[in-house]
């Protein structure tokens, strides 16, 4: 089986989100950072080159490939701020109504712009989905 490329790093998470060029974006990262620290209570950590994750869980597939992931975290693309909320989106139907302008993917939201939506609502979307991953998972 294939080994997850993208894995915890040394990297600098400050050094990272300096590096952002749009500083829109960056101050983005940063207010998003805050919540999701406060949701975990864990430290920002780099998964791989571009991902700041906090706190991890280990999963194990019904195939057998199992490993390790950030149980919140988010990455700033040419495009989006992506939010990784690992639960998906299932749970959260009412907030996601109330959320704003968005996109997702199965645990991806794609946002431009913190403007673009409710940031109460996008607080409670990350306090929620950490809630159900220590709920589902053992958090470390």
């Amino acid at each position: 089986m294939a080994e997850l490329k993208t894995k915890p790093t040394t990297q600098s998470v400050s050094d990272f989100l300096n590096s952002v060029a749009d500083k829109n974006m960056r101050a983005d990262c940063r207010v998003v950072s805050k919540m999701m620290r406060e949701a975990t209570g864990k430290r920002a950590r780099m998964w791989g080159t571009s991902i700041v994750g906090f706190g991890t869980y280990d999963y194990k597939y019904a195939s057998g490939r199992e490993g390790s992931w950030h149980i919140v975290g988010f990455s700033p693309r040419s495009k989006n701020l992506t939010l990784y909320i690992m639960p998906g989106f299932s749970n959260f139907d009412r907030l996601m109504l109330q959320l704003g302008k968005y996109k997702t993917g199965k645990s991806c939201l794609y946002i431009k712009s913190l403007e673009d939506v409710d940031r109460k609502k996008l607080k409670a979307l990350i306090d929620g989905s950490v809630k159900f991953m220590k709920k589902k998972y053992s958090v470390k």
